[in-house]
């Protein structure tokens, strides 16, 4: 289930994948895939499946096909390291989708920028549209909201006795929202709301808001 949002005279809708569709804009938000990630740590030695690669690729495809976006925006962190096999994989997705695509480079997309223009992908430190900061690195800037990533948020539940459940969240303060990590190889980082803020947990396909607001 999605949640509709509706911030500034705009409307976005947060889906279970941790994306963020603005209608408006007709551009897919999504932050810290980290591509690569699975073939980096398996060639030092991890045990890490060789089909959790292709995960990612999957769930940005299903992403991207259920909602047909213009633009897909990547808030950083798209490769995780430096290039290996999993870049042809992505090569090939690129070819396989319509949208424009932009990067904003995140603190692990080291990666040459000329190789992403080579598959016309365009790659920015930040981007201001329409009264919208976009971001990897948390930032506040007056005036503006601020959708960004890096943090990989996650919220604690705490059910009777000592039962709990660590569950990615998208995190909105009054003029921000972080977006959950989308890749699927990825750590959770676990925020302490205050009750002004909204906290909206992803729970079993759904985007809930578990927040006091």
């Amino acid at each position: 289930m999605i949640h509709d949002l509706h911030i500034n005279n705009h409307n976005f809708k947060l889906h279970p994948s941790g994306a963020i569709y603005w209608e408006e804009k007709k551009m897919l938000l999504i932050a810290d895939v980290h591509l690569g990630k699975v073939a980096h740590f398996r060639k030092y030695g991890a045990a890490v499946p060789v089909d959790a690669a292709f995960k990612n690729l999957e769930k940005l495809t299903e992403t991207s096909n259920y909602f047909q976006p213009e633009i897909i925006c990547f808030l950083g962190d798209l490769f995780h390291s430096k290039l290996n096999d999993e870049w042809h994989d992505f090569e090939k997705w690129v070819e396989y989708i319509q949208a424009e695509i932009i990067l904003i480079s995140g603190n692990h997309d080291i990666i040459p920028k000329y190789l992403y223009q080579d598959l016309d992908i365009k790659v920015f430190d930040e981007l201001t549209l329409e009264g919208f900061y976009l971001t990897h690195h948390p930032t506040e800037i007056k005036g503006l909201f601020n959708f960004s990533g890096h943090i990989h948020p996650g919220i604690k539940m705490r059910g009777l006795g000592r039962q709990s459940l660590r569950l990615p969240c998208f995190y909105k303060t009054l003029n921000s929202l972080i977006l959950p990590a989308f890749g699927n190889f990825t750590g959770k980082h676990i925020l302490t709301p205050s009750k002004k803020d909204e906290v909206f947990a992803i729970v079993e396909g759904e985007v809930i808001c578990v927040s006091q607001k």
